[in-house]
């Protein structure tokens, strides 16, 4: 069955106004040259009581092994841990990644550790990320969190195609910078471009969103944007109307003191379903209200609980 969005194998351009300063190529490795241009595909698919990672095509620096069974509340459920080699995202870093999930398929994605983007002095790196949900099927793609090291830059394009009757839960958790190196490195990075796009199989849209940060043009402390936050979390779940209403009925939201936490969810447009956003001081905070949301969610949806939390996270 053909599915709509790119193709990880595809070449991307990026003519995008916000990365115009940043054309120069590195001394070393030229941008996208080997080892800089990661591809990942992965496919879900439903075999008989479980689903199965049934394709995976990688590159490196972008690595995967094998889907794991390691969920007591979805034995079904098969987790799997992108890697990758090269210990971060380095200037000329180009990414490909698409996900597919088969018709009543269902998946856990997320990653080994936080994804640092390493200091630069020449170029950009970018990633783009495909995403295809077919009749019936579930998703969880909840990577660990982006960290951007002084004076990096990095553009993330993510395209969505999801079927009326699918979910997908999809997070993106975005440090201020490294907290307690030289002295903390709160938004001294030069760029993070980030945007996601959504639409039914057949081409209908259903919401974009993109949000641009450049701290040396426009500090991201004022009132209104982050304030005194370090930490940004945003979570998209495309669902039925049904689910979605009913989670966004039941979710508490609001500030906490006590935790140093501001969260909220709103409803997409065209009934696509929910986006959920949290502001804290702290990493570990936002992690919790993410996985509050994500068993909210994967209650709601499937009637499961979500995993106990990893000790070590």
């Amino acid at each position: 069955m053909a599915t709509p969005g790119a193709d990880a194998s595809e070449a991307c351009s990026y003519d995008e106004p916000e990365l115009d300063p940043y054309r120069d190529e590195p001394k070393q490795l030229p941008s996208g040259s080997p080892g800089k241009d990661a591809r990942l595909r992965l496919r879900f698919e439903r075999r008989g009581g479980r689903s199965i990672l049934a394709a995976m095509e990688r590159r490196a620096p972008l690595l995967v092994q094998r889907a794991l069974y390691c969920d007591e509340g979805m034995p079904h459920l098969p987790w799997v841990y992108v890697i990758t080699n090269s210990g971060g995202i380095l200037q000329g870093d180009r990414y490909r990644i698409r996900i597919e999930a088969g018709p009543g398929a269902i998946g856990h994605v997320t990653t080994q550790a936080a994804t640092k983007i390493h200091e630069m002095d020449a170029n950009f790196a970018a990633q783009d990320q495909s995403i295809v949900l077919e009749e019936g099927s579930y998703l969880e793609y909840l990577p660990d969190a982006v960290i951007p090291f002084r004076h990096s830059r990095f553009l993330t394009r993510t395209a969505i195609h999801v079927h009326p009757t699918a979910t997908l839960l999809y997070s993106e958790i975005l440090w201020a910078g490294r907290k307690h190196y030289r002295g903390g490195e709160g938004f001294e990075y030069d760029l993070f471009s980030s945007s996601v796009r959504a639409a039914r199989p057949g081409g209908e849209p259903l919401f974009a969103e993109k949000f641009l940060i450049e701290p040396g043009r426009s500090s991201p402390r004022g009132v209104g944007v982050m304030g005194e936050f370090d930490v940004f979390a945003n979570v998209i779940l495309l669902t039925p109307k049904a689910h979605a209403e009913r989670i966004a009925e039941a979710f508490p939201t609001g500030a906490d003191a006590s935790c140093g936490c501001v969260d909220g969810v709103s409803r997409l447009p065209n009934d696509a379903g929910l986006i959920y956003k949290a502001l804290a001081g702290e990493s570990s905070v936002a992690r919790s209200r993410v996985r509050a949301f994500w068993a909210a969610v994967r209650g709601e949806v499937t009637g499961h609980d979500v995993p106990p939390a990893f000790p070590w996270s």
